[in-house]
């Protein structure tokens, strides 16, 4: 059997970041190679295993991707909007496959993310989970056996550190509902009601974010009758379970065709 693939970890003093070394260091089918770090971090230079409060193993916090990327197979990627299209090109200059975990991704970066998929493999999910991918699939069948007399409304909760509402994966299963109704998204996508709002306009796909403490990650699909209720539901309690996604989609990506892919390929679902 050949060697197990080179993995670069960005952002790698994140809670995210921190997480994914710490299954790479333990995983047999991959073996860790790099971590990047934004320029002037105070983790550039040092040991990665010592930066988190352990012992070392041998490999070094680095501002240069692009030297990194050389060596590595893999690359996983929770990081932000901008800093994700540049790694894009990074990896496909590199060849390697990009594990897209980050969320907040606009138009003009998911542009910038379609032309490097030409060159290399690209994995972006809102979500990395298996449990929140067949929460997406079990939308799309619910909201394709329910007109739009029912209401959908989904609501999310994270911890008080994250930055963008709603969340990418409160936009995957909106997604999924939309797709499920055939209607787009951004025309009956509804978030954030304040104040007199009016009716709620039929078929609609409505959002409410929560931030507060540590919360991990938790998702309703809200599916909302005259006289009745369908809930569809998911709760996050370990931010590992991403992690350990996103590094079997690392492994999924080995070999692949340049594309974009997403989790629903990984899992075969």
């Amino acid at each position: 059997m050949g060697e197990q693939p080179g993995l670069v970890v960005t952002g790698a003093s994140g809670r995210m970041g921190q997480t994914l070394i710490r299954l790479a260091q333990g995983s047999d089918k991959l073996r860790l190679v790099g971590c990047i770090e934004r320029a002037g971090h105070p983790w550039i230079g040092r040991d990665v295993g010592e930066a988190m409060g352990g012992a070392p193993i041998g490999v070094k916090v680095t501002d240069d991707a692009l030297e990194a990327f050389s060596k590595a197979q893999a690359v996983v990627d929770f990081t932000a909007p901008a800093a994700t299209v540049d790694f894009a090109a990074l990896a496909a200059q590199a060849r390697a496959v990009h594990v897209i975990g980050t969320t907040g991704l606009e138009a003009e970066h998911l542009a910038r993310i379609e032309a490097a998929a030409r060159h290399a493999t690209i994995i972006r999910a809102g979500n990395m989970s298996l449990g929140v991918n067949l929460l997406t699939r079990l939308t799309q069948k619910v909201a394709a056996a329910l007109d739009a007399d029912w209401d959908v409304e989904i609501v999310e909760a994270h911890h008080r550190m994250k930055v963008d509402a709603p969340s990418g994966t409160a936009l995957m299963l909106g997604q999924a509902a939309a797709e499920g109704r055939g209607v787009r998204l951004d025309d009956t996508r509804v978030s954030g009601r304040d104040g007199i709002t009016g009716a709620r306009a039929k078929g609609s796909i409505g959002f409410s974010a929560i931030r507060g403490g540590d919360i991990v990650g938790e998702h309703d699909v809200i599916f909302a009758g005259e006289g009745e209720r369908v809930i569809l539901r998911h709760m996050a309690t370990d931010r590992a379970i991403f992690a350990r996604g996103a590094l079997r989609a690392a492994v999924w990506g080995q070999g692949k065709k340049p594309g974009q892919y997403d989790m629903m390929d990984v899992l075969g679902i």
